[in-house]
């Protein structure tokens, strides 16, 4: 390989092993900041039960899921230097309020962009979306709501969830919020939509007080997957993330409140 070419590879890699906070993507980047989550990465944020993060060097600004807590949500965003306005899409994984509370807030002070929520969440939901001037969009099915980028659609049953995909020059980043319709289910799921392999899962895996071999199976599907880099958070729990990193080694990378993770686009 030549100088440039081995130049080129190990700035992809430098890009994609995740940024701490502060540090600029370029424009042929992509950034995921986690600005919303229980475990601490950042000092000066505040963590809380929840989840949230704004991915950025799409086609379209998005926040997905809010966070359980309007007030620590755009807190952080402004320690973080994001501006709300930003933001033109949110996603909402699931109904609970972890993932939802920061809505209301939110939208008092962007209510120009787009809410992607499942067809089954509740009407009052829906119902403050719309009385605050934002566009609401319901999801059934897989659909791409901007160049590259999907949502899985509605799964699970007893607790329906949604899965955030993005195309990657490295394979699929996919982003989940808590994982209760499986996190193994859900990359499948977004391999089926994405026909690429996963580059990245980040977000919650939903294995809070999950059984060692629990995990140990799920590390094990992970790796028959081709999933080459994790970034679990929120609701895995921390004896299953602590598995994730030994497994993963350099392909683990550490998330929380302020976690900056930024990969060529």
């Amino acid at each position: 390989m030549s100088r440039f070419g081995i130049l080129c590879l190990c700035i992809m890699l430098l890009a994609f092993n995740g940024n701490l906070a502060g540090e600029v993507a370029s424009v042929d980047s992509i950034t995921i900041t986690t600005v919303y989550d229980n475990n601490p990465f950042v000092e000066g944020l505040v963590s809380s039960w929840g989840f949230a993060c704004v991915v950025q060097g799409l086609e379209r600004t998005i926040l997905f899921d809010t966070g359980g807590d309007g007030g620590v949500l755009l807190a952080n965003m402004e320690q973080l230097a994001l501006d709300p306005q930003i933001v033109q899409i949110v996603i909402l994984s699931h109904l609970h309020g972890d993932h939802t509370g920061g809505l209301a807030d939110f939208l008092q002070v962007n209510p120009e962009v787009t809410v992607y929520m499942l067809e089954s969440f509740a009407e009052h939901l829906e119902k403050d979306v719309t009385e605050r001037g934002a566009q609401l969009v319901t999801v059934k099915e897989p659909v791409e709501i901007c160049q590259g980028v999907f949502l899985t659609g509605e799964m699970g049953t007893a607790i329906s969830e949604q899965a955030l995909v993005l195309k990657t020059s490295q394979g699929l980043v996919i982003i989940t919020g808590c994982a209760h319709p499986g996190i193994v289910d859900m990359v499948k799921k977004s391999q089926e939509i994405g026909k690429l392999p996963p580059c990245l899962v980040m977000g919650g895996f939903h294995l809070l007080g999950a059984s060692r071999p629990k995990v140990r199976e799920i590390l094990s599907q992970f790796r028959e997957l081709g999933v080459a880099k994790v970034s679990p958070c929120h609701c895995t729990g921390s004896e299953a993330i602590s598995m994730f990193a030994e497994t993963y080694g350099q392909g683990y990378i550490q998330n929380g409140t302020g976690r900056v993770i930024t990969l060529e686009r």
